[in-house]
């Protein structure tokens, strides 16, 4: 295990100018409780703190980068961006787990590489730069961590599928259709591709990793077609 802490603070981009925070950060409740810690020592309360700081943030920064959304879909993409698997995900970036203080025996049963115990680290670790450094600080790692997630989600949130039933509507007498017309790959990495007819004739075709992924993408093209040729 790498427990040089310097390294971690040069991959989140923040020096703590108190770094006991950080080992704090770090500290899993397993570790405290093997080492006859008192729990104010692991990082459970950080993950509290951190929590509500990421939601908080985060909230700021959609109703600030698409002011245009829904509740509804302000909501959708906060808890998206601040779910277990996207905060796993980030926590992988940036080597958390590597640096994680684990009893042996959650360090032998994989807990450096379990979701729950690197999600919540993560938000442990906002908590502490938060408490070393401050909102504005807090902010900062934030807006640099999820700016760009935030942007693609938002790129690829369209309901195409919505958006070509809504222009087709008013045209009576067109019926359409998606038709699976390939299906490639092993069960854990498939490929599916899927047409889009309108009365037995193509207007789009997507693929994906899933079979709603590829219809999005035949509705997309489908509209993008249809609406070239008005």
């Amino acid at each position: 295990m790498n427990n040089d802490i310097k390294n971690l603070q040069k991959s989140i981009n923040y020096d703590f100018s108190k770094p006991e925070l950080l080992l704090q950060a770090l500290t899993h409740s397993s570790y405290a409780n093997d080492n006859k810690l008192n729990f104010h020592f692991s990082n459970q309360r950080f993950e509290f703190l951190g929590d509500s700081l990421l939601g908080m943030m985060i909230a700021l920064m959609i109703f600030e980068i698409k002011p245009e959304l829904s509740e509804g879909k302000m909501s959708k993409l906060r808890a998206d961006l601040v779910c277990e698997k996207s905060l796993a995900g980030l926590a992988v970036e940036i080597n958390l787990g590597s640096y994680l203080l684990l009893s042996h025996g959650e360090d032998k049963n994989g807990g450096r590489e379990r979701p729950s115990i690197l999600a919540d680290a993560f938000e442990a670790v906002i908590a502490a730069i938060y408490l070393d450094g401050g909102f504005e600080s807090t902010k900062e790692f934030v807006s640099n961590t999820f700016s760009k997630h935030i942007q693609y989600h938002v790129q690829n949130d369209s309901d195409y599928k919505t958006l070509f039933q809504e222009y087709i509507q008013p045209q009576s007498g067109l019926k359409y259709i998606y038709q699976l017309v390939a299906e490639e790959g092993p069960n854990h990495d498939k490929l599916f591709t899927i047409e889009l007819k309108i009365n037995d004739d193509t207007v789009g075709t997507g693929t994906g990793k899933s079979k709603k992924i590829a219809q999005q993408q035949a509705a997309k093209e489908a509209l993008e077609k249809l609406k070239g040729d008005k």
